[in-house]
């Protein structure tokens, strides 16, 4: 079967050309992964069409329903296990790339000056230009190798919850826009032989000229520390729920935890890029200084951060049980909760954002008195019909004792609901 091949790893050599599964090489760890996951796929759909099932289990729903949560569960753990080493392979493997990318961008630097020097001649702005990208481009390349087993010049921008951070990408990228216009100003400044030269090379760092842009920059800086001080109170408060990615993707930048568009995100990503640009073209015109970003544009990239804030402050919230019913099915008779039966929790932000996997589906608990009760997982085609955000089924276990007793659901990230009291009868 596929799965027992995902799970053995294999072991052929000759596989490393493309088709091996284990997790010490990077194309096997993604091959790997891939064949796990299309495993798990094909398992999961054939037991929601009830293919598969024992004969031993076959003739109890309960039983039947306990054996297959418990299958899917050891295989999307499976899954989970491959997806880890496919992250720490892609992870390895990124510091290579961001160089590559930083040195492009220095190549395209120089085909771009030299393109606009014809006819207008080579000047010294454009050699402190090119020295400070150089340096700036160095540092980065120095700063991916030491970082290197975690994702290179990336590794400051990623989050605790191992995806890219908005407000510090965004941050970090006018860091580097300000430090490469500094080395410019120190290039010239260098270079120049008048001293009025260098007096209108110093005067271009004065505040009066830079506002704009070093108001923004302490904005930006300033909202990427207490965004992380946000969302970790948050998190230790249990007034968010924070799941862990199995490694950093290009579209966190724009997306929430679950992969869906997040208009904080994008606007704060969106003005600040066309700010970035603005700036970086001033810098191109007016070599001489800091780029006078406009107050106009600075105010807009300063609502845009006020907004991108308010977001990370209203985003998440705790799960709430709202009701718990018997659950009844067609022909069944009404009665009360006895144990044995299964019932419905209904409510609200059961399965955290970025939690909607099998592996984290199958870490979802009940406590139903003193039991511990785990959610079990029911396939339909396509998906899973238990557990759900809004509604969770589950049997009341024989070791709960007749009487009221507490009913409390503990998310896959670990977040518990409030208690909700129901009565059980013999």
């Amino acid at each position: 079967m596929a799965v027992q091949e995902a799970r053995q790893g294999g072991a052929d050599p000759a596989a490393h050309e493309g088709g091996c599964t284990c997790g010490d090489c990077p194309h096997g760890a993604r091959e790997g992964h891939r064949r796990a996951v299309a495993a798990f796929l094909v398992k999961r759909d054939e037991f929601a069409t009830g293919q598969g099932l024992p004969a031993a289990v076959a003739h109890s729903a309960s039983a039947s329903r306990q054996w297959v949560s418990e299958e899917l569960a050891q295989a999307a753990e499976a899954v989970a296990e491959r997806g880890r080493a496919e992250g720490a392979a892609w992870l390895a493997r990124l510091w290579q790339r961001t160089a590559v990318v930083v040195w492009a961008g220095v190549l395209v630097l120089l085909l771009v000056q030299a393109l606009t020097a014809i006819g207008a001649g080579w000047t010294s702005a454009r050699t402190a230009g090119l020295l400070a990208a150089v340096l700036v481009a160095g540092a980065l390349t120095a700063a991916s190798w030491f970082h290197r087993a975690r994702g290179g010049a990336l590794a400051p921008v990623v989050g605790e919850d191992n995806r890219l951070s908005t407000s510090r990408a965004v941050a970090g990228s006018w860091v580097l826009l300000v430090a490469f216009a500094v080395l410019v100003l120190v290039g010239r400044l260098a270079a120049a032989s008048d001293h009025r030269e260098r007096d209108a090379l110093i005067d271009g760092l004065e505040l009066a000229r830079g506002a704009g842009v070093v108001t923004v920059l302490a904005v930006v800086c300033g909202v990427a520390v207490l965004v992380r001080r946000v969302v970790g109170l948050r998190v230790q408060g249990q007034r968010l729920q924070k799941v862990r990615a199995h490694r950093p993707r290009a579209a966190d930048l724009l997306t929430d935890d679950s992969g869906r568009g997040s208009f904080a995100d994008i606007q704060y990503v969106v003005i600040n890029t066309v700010a970035l640009a603005f700036a970086a073209v001033r810098l191109a015109r007016r070599p001489d200084q800091l780029p006078d970003l406009p107050w106009g544009l600075a105010v807009v990239v300063l609502v845009s951060a006020g907004t991108y804030l308010a977001g990370k402050y209203a985003e998440g919230g705790r799960p709430v049980i709202l009701s718990v019913v018997r659950a009844r099915e067609a022909g069944d008779l009404d009665a009360p909760i006895r144990t044995g039966d299964d019932i419905e929790i209904r409510g609200t932000g059961f399965v955290p954002a970025g939690a909607q996997g099998a592996d984290r589906l199958a870490r979802m608990v009940v406590r139903v008195g003193p039991v511990n009760v785990h959610v079990p997982l029911v396939p339909v085609v396509g998906g899973f019909d238990n557990p759900a955000d809004d509604l969770l089924t589950v049997p009341v276990p024989a070791d709960v004792e007749p009487g009221r007793v507490d009913v409390q659901v503990v998310t896959a990230a670990g977040v518990e609901t409030n208690r909700y009291t129901i009565d059980v009868t013999e």
